[in-house]
């Protein structure tokens, strides 16, 4: 990036990764470009997904206190909706929640494919299957699946699906991409220069858009994140993603069988298939203790009462080694300074 950026001509080779970025994500999840938009972050994708929708005959949507806040508040937020909740208050959720609450009133079904905090995995192809007998649309949060294990939109069945670029993608944060099926549906009020028709005819007085997915796009995307998007799912089509998946249900599996004979806490999903690619840790200190061990190249993230450690395709052994010796020093300060 740095290198165009000393270049003339910098905005149209950034317009070229961002084209390759589209279809780099496109033949990740086995999408057409035309279905693919790039978006700033999952929250206003989501809101694009939302866009043109008449809250009238069908007017709930059916999610789960277990879906990132993001994507909840954005159905909430949306006028003449109610949004129905499925699995318990703390976000513990299965499959069947959301098949026994699907009914002819649901309008939309927001499923998380694997939970942000407990790492749930959930089967949304079983559930898109049902929301669909029953007339709603399906959204999809794939942000902590995609990238770590197989993803295919027709194997989904699913209508919208969205993602970001920084965690498995392994890009930054700054860029989304949002998936949509049929993508020539109502025009989104909230939108910019890049969700013409042709934007660079640069016609102020004029608001059209095309029949596919650019037109929920808004204004410009970040270089930065669109240059490390482009490398990220590089680095990712060269991976064997059942290989990945494998690789990571291993690493979970040790990770938590050694956790758990240091006395350790974690929730875990009743079998291997539903598991994501990551570990909850409780932890009601979580902020605390991942502070401590980032001081020790261990990074993990502090989520409402755990602590979550991600497993990537490049983790170790090794990798987890270091992270359990390091949550056990933690916890013999932690007892060292109770005792003072």
């Amino acid at each position: 990036m740095l290198d165009d950026l000393s270049r003339p001509g910098f905005w149209q080779a950034c317009e070229e990764q961002v084209a390759q970025a589209r279809r780099l994500f496109a033949r990740l999840i086995g999408a057409d470009v035309d279905q693919v938009a790039i978006l700033p972050n999952a929250s206003i994708a989501a809101h694009q997904a939302a866009a043109g929708r008449r809250w009238r005959h069908r007017r709930e949507i059916l999610t789960t206190p277990a879906e990132f806040p993001g994507i909840a508040h954005t159905w909430l937020a949306q006028p003449g909706a109610r949004v129905r909740w499925c699995g318990t208050p703390d976000g513990a959720v299965r499959t069947g929640d959301y098949l026994s609450q699907i009914t002819p009133r649901t309008a939309l079904v927001s499923v998380p494919a694997v939970t942000y905090r407990d790492a749930t995995r959930l089967d949304v192809a079983r559930i898109a299957g049902a929301a669909h007998e029953a007339g709603a649309t399906v959204f999809v949060d794939a942000y902590q699946a995609a990238g770590v294990m197989p993803l295919h939109v027709d194997t989904l069945r699913c209508d919208y699906l969205v993602t970001g670029t920084g965690k498995y993608l392994l890009g930054l944060p700054g860029l989304a991409f949002l998936y949509v099926r049929h993508p020539d549906g109502p025009p989104p009020a909230l939108t910019g220069w890049l969700g013409r028709t042709n934007p660079h005819a640069m016609r102020a007085t004029v608001l059209d858009s095309p029949a596919h997915a650019r037109r929920y796009e808004t204004g410009t995307p970040a270089p930065a994140a669109v240059y490390a998007a482009v490398a990220g799912l590089s680095l990712v089509h060269s991976l064997d993603l059942q290989h990945v998946r494998h690789h990571t249900q291993r690493l979970i599996a040790a990770t938590a069988q050694r956790l758990g004979a240091q006395g350790e806490v974690v929730r875990l999903a009743p079998d291997a298939d539903a598991q994501g690619a990551h570990l909850a840790l409780v932890e009601p200190h979580a902020e605390a203790m991942a502070a401590w061990l980032g001081h020790r190249s261990v990074t993990a993230a502090p989520r409402s009462g755990v602590l979550r450690l991600a497993v990537h395709a490049y983790t170790t052994t090794d990798d987890i080694d270091t992270t359990c010796e390091a949550i056990a020093a933690y916890r013999c300060r932690s007892r060292a300074g109770a005792t003072r």
